[in-house]
């Protein structure tokens, strides 16, 4: 909301928005799971045959071996900004003063490479020891980083380009942040990292050879982000930001639920490889699936219906304008549409690295970035912006149809009809929701002022969340019990 307020959807917010992709990219790639899941199962399985102290040993060296190669991978970044942000955003590179801006804010914010990388090595470590919470709070330091940082660098200066330099200071101290957060908890689970490591760890081997498949075949969603980024930037000014305002809205569901239930099931999951118990494996898989239907469809069809209302009381004020909220809505449409296909792939993709399977996630991952491409590069032309998030949506979803029947010839059938009929009977309460939410929204939000259209959209939310959970207790009422209790069978 302060980054839309102050910098808008213009030339200053695209620069910034471009030079933090990268940033950005690390921490939803390390940080929302991809090195966490590399970590987890080889943890779990060390932890599981050879007991705590050996995986608290692989801990260790884990995390000595990342700092140093992240303090490598800071400095590379800062030192080939230039050449990273042309081939981020090339069509910035015929103009000069954005270009240039970017460039400086990529390196202003390369320290966060350090920071996001430890913070992910916690991560895993922490969950495949049972702990959580500390790990999952993390990125609100982040933001307040960044809040805190907005809102102390207008008070001295009115200058929109200081802002951005004040913003990117934001993401390195809520970054440091971040990662002290952390200690405390390593420390009480016996993970004394200062402590000399076996940099020939067998299990940091095992991490190693999976390492970049995984990071490759996991970070997938990121880089077709950072094709839209490429793609956006030869479009009109404010392209990139409307794109990255309508990710924000569209990240929060997929964020408080989605990648959640990804993380949270991963350690079960590796734990269920690690003792060979592979009906147990599926009835994890199926039940993170069943509960991820029965909450993102109905936020799908609620940010599609309200997408306008939830941008304008958001980000519509000060350098944020009605036509920005109006292209920004486009995007939201079209990015939540594949909301539960953004959701589900991760679970499928994480019981791929249970398996210790990282080649398939990748062969299927250079698909979708092709055809993420492909179609954005057709689609920009006639839907702008908006063709281009259609085109990740659509390119999502198909890596998840195609790692599905990868996984189902692998261990045989899945129980998926379990979450058809699940996700089958949500739609269905959905879709009724969605157009008595509709209705609602034209009725009661009035955009006269802040309050009356904060209390006309908090009211057609709640009457929606009302009638979602009516309708599916009527439709499904003992298959929502059973899940909300945690029962996988």
């Amino acid at each position: 909301m302060l980054i839309a307020g102050y910098l808008g959807a213009g030339p200053i917010s695209d620069a910034f928005i471009a030079a933090f992709r990268i940033p950005n990219l690390l921490r939803r790639l390390f940080h929302e799971g991809t090195l966490s899941m590399t970590v987890v199962p080889v943890m779990t399985d060390h932890l599981v045959r050879r007991g705590r102290q050996d995986a608290a040993d692989l801990a260790r060296a884990v995390l000595q071996l990342s700092a140093v190669l992240l303090v490598l991978a800071s400095l590379v970044c800062a030192l080939g900004a230039p050449w990273i942000m042309r081939a981020l955003a090339y069509g910035f590179s015929q103009q000069t003063r954005i270009f240039s801006l970017s460039v400086d804010l990529l390196r202003v914010m390369s320290p966060y490479i350090f920071f996001v990388g430890l913070i992910a090595a916690c991560m895993g470590i922490l969950n495949a020891l049972g702990h959580f919470s500390a790990p999952a709070l993390a990125p609100v330091f982040l933001n307040l980083g960044m809040i805190g940082a907005v809102l102390l660098t207008v008070m001295v200066t009115d200058s929109p380009r200081s802002w951005s330099y004040g913003l990117a200071i934001g993401v390195v101290v809520g970054g440091s942040i971040q990662l002290l957060v952390q200690v405390p908890f390593l420390i009480k689970k016996g993970v004394y990292f200062w402590r000399r490591a076996n940099w020939r760890h067998p299990g940091l081997k095992r991490i190693r050879a999976m390492f970049l498949a995984v990071t490759f075949g996991g970070s997938v969603f990121q880089l077709n982000t950072l094709t839209g980024t490429l793609l956006a930037s030869f479009l009109v000014e404010g392209s990139i930001s409307y794109l990255y305002y309508a990710d924000r809205l569209v990240q929060f569901p997929l964020g408080v639920f989605g990648i959640a239930t990804a993380t949270a099931v991963m350690p079960t999951l590796s734990r269920r490889v690690a003792e060979v118990d592979y009906p147990a494996l599926k009835d994890s898989l199926v039940y993170a699936m069943q509960l991820v239907s029965l909450i993102i469809i109905p936020a799908m069809a609620g940010i599609i219906v309200l997408r306008e209302p939830i941008i304008a009381l958001l980000f519509e004020r000060g350098a944020f304008d009605a036509r920005a909220s109006r292209l920004t809505s486009d995007a939201v449409l079209y990015y939540g549409m594949g909301l539960w296909a953004f959701a589900a792939i991760r679970i499928v993709i994480a019981t791929f690295y249970a398996l210790h399977d990282a080649r398939t996630p990748v062969r299927y991952a250079v698909v979708s970035l092709l055809v993420n491409f492909i179609l954005g590069l057709a689609l920009m032309g006639p839907m702008g912006h908006g063709g281009i998030a259609l085109a990740l949506t659509l390119a999502t979803t198909l890596n998840l149809v195609l790692l599905y029947f990868s996984l189902r010839k692998r261990i045989g059938p899945l129980g998926m009809r379990k979450v058809a009929a699940i996700a089958g009977k949500s739609f269905l309460a959905s879709v009724m929701m969605g157009i008595c939410v509709w209705w609602l929204a034209l009725k009661l939000i009035d955009r006269s002022t802040f309050y009356h259209q904060l209390f006309g959209l908090v009211a057609s939310i709640a009457i929606g969340i009302l009638i979602y959970v009516i309708l599916s207790l009527l439709l499904q009422g003992r298959e929502v019990f059973r899940l909300l209790q945690g029962n996988t069978r």
